[in-house]
């Protein structure tokens, strides 16, 4: 058994294989056993890779489970203390993965961990999904060190320090494998959107801390399957957001979040609609709300579950405050500006 297993799940990326592969083999192999993992891709993705990457240990799902599933189903037949949860769009740079083992096995009480990311496109900024730590405020909007909203901020080490944050990307996310099966692993549901978050947030509830480490930086591309715009995108998100919170809030927010939520979602999709004449994530957003009330009842037994079984209720990296206040009426629109 490897201790370190690089997980890339796969589905007809064949494009982001060929370009950002080679880059993982060639800064990892030495540390991590390198597994792609396919969702039953039809654009040639594993017949190249086992011509190509002989090296590289090959799981073939047998249909496309989406994200959350596609890693459960995957991570299943991976025998490794830690996982490295990574997109196939990211290129990774030499001596990446060191700071991220070392602290871990120096940190019994970290169950994962994420790299500083930077945008591919641009390389002195940060990239939108992670940059460099993430969070949520009170009403579940995550937001990161680098990123809010749609700002994302040139690095010039201003976050170059370990911190402990909320929830650390799906794009490059190195957990133990004890931990990531003793909260459940992702929320198959969610299918892609919110599931790293979502599983974060169970990680605290069980006691456990994450961190951001900026000593090792990676490159993003970002998109994915799904680009931004898109009203799919929109609809996992807001969907799988609510879900969270309804399965994570403690019990005395629960009923003042989600009333504040039906009206926030509500006003977001009017304005989409009014300002931007997107009628396709008008749409989606109402789409979203009635898909979330639909599953409700399947979700209050999971709810409980949590709840009963949490050890941690406070969490200082939910933050207490709106993000949308501070961003649209206190302009304050970087990190370093937060409370």
């Amino acid at each position: 058994m490897s201790k370190i297993a690089i997980v890339i799940l796969n589905w007809n990326g064949l494009k982001m294989l060929t370009e950002y592969l080679p880059t993982v083999i060639q800064h990892s192999r030495e540390l991590a056993e390198i597994v792609v993992a396919d969702n039953a891709s039809t654009d040639g993705s594993v017949e190249y890779l086992k011509a190509h990457f002989p090296e590289v240990k090959v799981i073939c799902l047998d249909k496309n489970w989406g994200f959350a599933e596609g890693y459960n189903q995957a991570l299943r037949q991976v025998e490794t203390d830690y996982y490295v949860i990574l997109n196939s769009d990211v290129e990774v740079t030499d001596g990446w993965l060191s700071p991220l083992v070392q602290y871990m096995d120096a940190h019994d009480e970290v169950c994962a961990c994420q790299p500083k990311l930077l945008s591919i496109h641009n390389r002195d900024s940060f990239e939108y999904a992670g940059a460099c730590g993430g969070f949520i405020d009170k009403f579940g909007y995550p937001f990161c060190r680098g990123r809010i909203f749609d700002v994302v901020e040139a690095d010039n080490g201003q976050y170059d320090s370990p911190m402990e944050i909320f929830w650390a990307t799906g794009a490059c996310m190195m957990i133990r494998s004890k931990d990531y099966w003793n909260v459940g692993g992702f929320d198959a549901d969610f299918f892609a959107h919110n599931e790293e978050i979502d599983l974060c947030w169970r990680l605290h509830q069980h006691g456990c801390k994450i961190v951001c480490l900026p000593e090792s930086h990676v490159y993003h591309v970002g998109g994915g399957t799904l680009p931004k715009g898109n009203p799919m995108k929109t609809f996992l998100n807001f969907r799988n957001n609510l879900t969270m919170l309804y399965k994570n809030l403690p019990d005395e927010e629960l009923r003042r979040v989600m009333l504040w939520r039906w009206f926030l979602d509500y006003v977001a999709a009017w304005q989409t609609l009014v300002f931007n004449r997107n009628w396709g994530d008008f749409k989606a957003i109402y789409r979203a709300r009635r898909a979330f009330r639909r599953w409700l009842p399947q979700y209050k037994t999971v709810r409980a579950r949590i709840i009963e079984n949490r050890k941690v209720t406070e969490i200082p990296e939910k933050k207490g405050y709106s993000i949308l206040w501070q961003y649209y009426a206190r302009r304050r629109k970087r990190f370093g500006e937060l409370p």
